[in-house]
């Protein structure tokens, strides 16, 4: 059996940099990890040339996520709110690479589905949909899969309340499972700070 060694991350930055030439916006190299940033327009031609092409072949998706940022820095952030984030591995050559995509609306984030490219993408991009609302194009099965089908809104969303909207009890007398409006009143809970010198025992009995 033949065992690949990873390139040097900067070595494979270059080799992702002349793959993709324009079509990536950014290409960072921190603690050792490679990210590659590219617009919306030009996201499933550059998954399938760094799924393809020699020096990357990053044959498995492992992860994908979404991300919220509106929040990013408190509040700091000026860009797109909503990202698509993949990790691909290359097992072959013993190489990963995070890949990032914002969808260019915020009040109706899409981006395009990369399942086709790698089937591992169908369950990690339904998570995304349930919780941050992101519309996949493509995707022929996209619905709720963490949810179930009567929840309201994206829960992993900035802006989503802790306690939701609704709460879903049984209700004996229609012998069913009903939604309501949310019954727990938000509050603020303050930390209770003792002062006593010889609260509890402490110090020995000593004032």
């Amino acid at each position: 059996m033949t065992v690949a060694f990873a390139v040097n991350p900067e070595t494979l930055r270059g080799h992702i940099a002349t793959t993709l030439g324009a079509l990536a916006r950014r290409i960072d190299l921190r603690l050792g990890e490679i990210t590659v940033t590219v617009a919306s327009t030009d996201y499933l031609v550059a998954a399938t040339m760094l799924r393809d092409a020699r020096g990357c072949q990053f044959e498995q998706l492992i992860d994908l996520c979404g991300v919220d940022y509106s929040d990013y820095r408190e509040g700091g952030w000026d860009g797109q709110r909503y990202c698509v984030v993949s990790h691909l591995l290359s097992v072959s050559l013993n190489q990963r690479v995070r890949l990032k995509v914002f969808a260019p609306d915020d009040d109706l984030p899409v981006v395009d589905s990369i399942n086709g490219i790698w089937s591992a993408a169908n369950w990690f991009e339904r998570e995304a949909f349930d919780l941050y609302g992101i519309v996949f194009e493509g995707h022929d099965d996209l619905r709720r899969i963490l949810t179930d089908y009567g929840f309201i809104g994206h829960p992993f969303r900035k802006d989503f309340p802790v306690s939701g909207h609704v709460e879903m009890r049984y209700d004996p007398e229609r012998k069913r499972v009903i939604y309501q409006p949310v019954s727990i009143e938000p509050r603020e809970i303050t930390p209770r700070i003792i002062r006593e010198d010889n609260y509890g025992g402490i110090n020995g009995g000593k004032k």
